[in-house]
């Protein structure tokens, strides 16, 4: 780090990746810094400046063994690999800066007197984790999938019988269904579908539930999609169709896949109640003097964003998938942040990292998911770009993913 940029990163003053310290703090006290930035999205920790920016300078003989042994080989757990520098001033002080990028191995912890806790960045501050923060921490660093936790009070009847035979007979290819109720039971816990319980019958799971449910948002109120669609280019207007669309992802079929579904599903039943929205009356006259129906977003595109936001959401987080229409654009929004240290670039670039395998599974089971997994990169960028002339706009943030598809100027 050139000492210029050191006096910038100082004049800015302490933020969510950057935290300033004395040297002769206690090893634990550093060791909290150092996994609550881990456990956001990395930053620096500069050693020998006051909390008020002043700069003190470096008062510790063997301060980089000390850093890298002591604190991050004894108190930070798992291992991370910092890059350690020091940087000298005019003036002959010293800074010790310490830089770590976000970490994969979520949740960091620090582990002190034989207990571990778990530290996040708040602002400029760092503070233990609450309940919630650490079923995120652990979801994002893929210790935990949340889509196999239990759902309290549901049970077999909450799954469509009709659909899960599909799946076993038709998909799986079991060569029957399961005999009774009991079987039953222990093929879908064995498939992620239901969980056991010690004290009573098994409980369907979050991707059981989502996947195959009769009707989930009974169980689930942010199962689901929440649907809008407006006039305008924002939500002064007033809305033009505004709704929950509720269903099991799977639809249902009594015979060829290749033939329509007997019973949609969610995606299914999202595209009919979005369809005469997205689309206008055409200008040009075809056979038989009808006029028919442009759509204003490539179709594939709008299929597959729906599927991702569908497939990739956080479900630590009790939103619904949100989804806009408006004049000039479609806004496609999932619950949670990306998944297991992936970014933006990441993404376009062709990395998978599924957040929820069980649901993706299924989903690349009956075809609703690109099989290489880079629907992305594949679809919804060149698919959008060669429609409408425009580039589809991907935001992530801590708490969403959006995905905007830009409308064509004129519908085709």
């Amino acid at each position: 780090m050139l000492k210029s940029d050191l006096l910038q990163l100082i004049a800015n003053g302490e933020n969510s990746g950057v935290e300033f310290k004395r040297d002769d703090l206690r090893p634990e006290q550093l060791a909290k810094e150092i996994v609550a930035l881990a456990n956001l999205k990395g930053g620096s920790v500069l050693l020998g400046v006051e909390d008020d920016g002043s700069i003190t300078g470096i008062q510790r003989a063997d301060l980089e063994h000390w850093v890298m042994d002591t604190v991050f080989g004894r108190y930070v757990h798992p291992m991370i690999l910092p890059y350690f520098e020091v940087v000298s001033l005019d003036d002959g002080k010293r800074v010790g800066v310490v830089t770590l990028t976000e970490g994969t191995a979520k949740p960091y912890t620090v582990r002190h007197n034989d207990r571990e806790e778990v530290y996040i960045r708040v602002g400029s501050t760092s503070r233990r984790a609450t309940r919630e923060q650490l079923a995120r921490l652990f979801e994002s660093g893929g210790m935990l999938h949340a889509e196999l936790l239990p759902v309290s009070g549901t049970a077999l009847a909450d799954l469509d019988p009709t659909r899960l035979e599909d799946y076993l007979l038709r998909v799986v290819g079991d060569p029957a269904a399961p005999p009774d109720d009991n079987a039953l039971h222990r093929r879908l816990i064995g498939l992620g579908f239901m969980v056991a319980r010690d004290d009573g019958a098994p409980v369907c799971s979050i991707a059981g539930l989502v996947l195959f449910g009769r009707s989930p948002r009974r169980k689930m109120r942010y199962a689901g999609v929440r649907w809008m669609s407006f006039g305008g280019a924002d939500m002064t207007y007033q809305a033009q169709d505004d709704g929950v669309v509720d269903g099991p992802l799977v639809a249902q079929w009594t015979g060829d896949h290749s033939q329509p579904p007997a019973d949609p599903g969610l995606i299914e039943r999202l595209a009919d109640r979005m369809r005469p929205f997205i689309s206008v009356r055409s200008d040009v006259l075809h056979d038989e003097l009808r006029r028919e129906f442009g759509m204003r977003f490539a179709a594939e595109a709008v299929r597959e964003a729906l599927v991702n936001a569908l497939v990739h959401r956080d479900w630590t987080r009790p939103l619904e998938v949100e989804i806009v229409n408006y004049s000039d654009r479609l806004e496609i929004t999932s619950p949670g942040a990306l998944q297991n240290s992936m970014t933006i670039e990441k993404m376009l670039a062709g990395q998978r990292s599924a957040r929820n395998p069980v649901v993706m599974e299924v989903m690349r089971d009956y075809g609703y998911v690109e099989q290489r997994g880079m629907g992305v990169r594949r679809k919804i960028v060149p698919l959008t770009r060669d429609f409408t002339g425009q580039d589809a706009m991907f935001q992530a943030t801590d708490d969403f993913v959006r995905v905007t598809l830009p409308a064509a100027p004129s519908p085709r």
